[in-house]
């Protein structure tokens, strides 16, 4: 099949994010980068543009979404890889265009501009995808699919953690200086950044996003303005309670984000940083590592892996399954049949969950650590 047609929004010179969406895009052989408004700097976006030997390179994206939507060989989705103030307008004009949308979490910088995406998007046959990229390693598939299928029995505890060092001291940087203004990352610092990625870790691994959180937010960096370190109880309908912590300011930790689950039959435990591997331990037998290619490997961690068990697998190639999931619902639209109920890719909804968790947690910890419904 011939590779869909990508464009993007921001990434352009100095920017972090916006090469691990192209390097993501292009790993599986399903997408080609032919398009872009890289920068709000003309001269700018037009050097990244020269970078990556792009075909079309435009300086604003209002344009670009105007022109994609009108040519023939238009592209099929936008990535849209700008700070967070930055995601609603883009996201809103390529999905009035009909040109699905493949925005970078959280889903904005505030709620108004949440909701006015969701409204575009409900409005529009666009799909729009959000690159909860966690979701996208096997063997978090597995625990999933383990969970759902009953072999933990009835859930009881949940804990999520994502631990990184580097705002421990005052933000230096382009991509330090914008998570800490309000103004561009919105209400929400580290709650926004990771924390969103814990919540949605735990959401999809248990089929359920909680009722209630009690939220606890610091600033530890004297005058920072937003949060660099949450904690966060909660409480889900099915009777299952949960722990969240996310931090910025916790030295040792250079990206680790983890998840734990325990039921009534066994827990799981999985880390980013031995990936490949998921702790298993049925209650009252030997504890097992199950593995990304071994014989206890799931149908669905098989499905979402590239090579042979024993060679590793990380965090680009979890990032290319959220483009390849979004390609293969982009192509069952195009050829008006229902996608393969396997595909997992995170959408509008997870954004608004997402949302709502940051709210919550900033009113929860504003009326000293209060619970608040979800």
């Amino acid at each position: 099949m011939a590779r869909l047609k990508l464009g993007m929004v921001g990434g352009g010179q100095g920017a972090f994010i916006g090469g691990v969406h192209r390097m993501a895009a292009r790993l599986d052989g399903e997408w080609e980068l032919v398009a872009g408004a890289l920068s709000s700097d003309p001269a700018r976006a037009k050097a990244s543009a020269e970078e990556l030997n792009l075909a079309r390179s435009y300086s604003d994206f209002n344009e670009m979404a105007r022109a994609e939507a009108m040519r023939e060989d238009g592209i099929d989705a936008v990535a849209i890889v700008t700070p967070n103030h930055m995601h609603a307008a883009p996201a809103i004009a390529f999905l009035n265009a009909g040109i699905n949308v493949i925005c970078d979490k959280p889903l904005a910088a505030t709620m108004q501009d949440a909701e006015a995406i969701a409204a575009a998007a409900r409005a529009s046959k666009a799909r729009f995808i959000l690159t909860h990229n966690y979701t996208g390693y096997p063997m978090v598939r597995q625990a999933r699919e383990m969970i759902a299928r009953g072999d933990l029995g009835k859930i009881r505890v949940v804990q999520a953690e994502y631990a990184q060092d580097w705002l421990t001291e005052p933000a230096s940087g382009k991509q330090a200086e914008w998570r800490v203004d309000p103004a561009r990352s919105g209400a929400g610092g580290c709650v926004g950044d990771i924390g969103t990625h814990a919540f949605n870790l735990a959401s999809y691994v248990l089929g359920e996003a909680p009722a209630r959180l009690a939220a606890d937010l610091q600033a530890f960096v004297p005058g920072r303005q937003v949060d660099d370190n949450i904690h966060v109880m909660l409480r889900y309908g099915s009777g299952a309670r949960g722990m969240l912590w996310a931090s910025q300011v916790a030295p040792g930790n250079e990206n680790e984000i983890k998840i734990r689950v325990y039921g009534e039959k066994g827990g799981l435990e999985w880390a980013q940083s031995s990936a490949n591997t998921l702790r298993y331990a049925p209650f009252g037998a030997p504890v097992q590592t199950l593995t990304r290619g071994g014989a206890a490997a799931s149908e669905a961690a098989a499905r979402v892996s590239r090579i042979p068990g024993g060679h590793p697998e990380g965090y680009l190639e979890a990032f290319a399954t959220i483009y390849s999931e979004a390609a293969a619902l982009i192509r069952a639209d195009r050829a008006g049949i229902a996608p393969d109920g396997a595909v997992h890719a995170p959408d509008l909804e997870d954004g608004l969950a997402g949302m709502r968790f940051i709210a919550a947690c900033i009113r929860s910890s504003k009326n000293d650590a209060a619970w608040e419904a979800l």
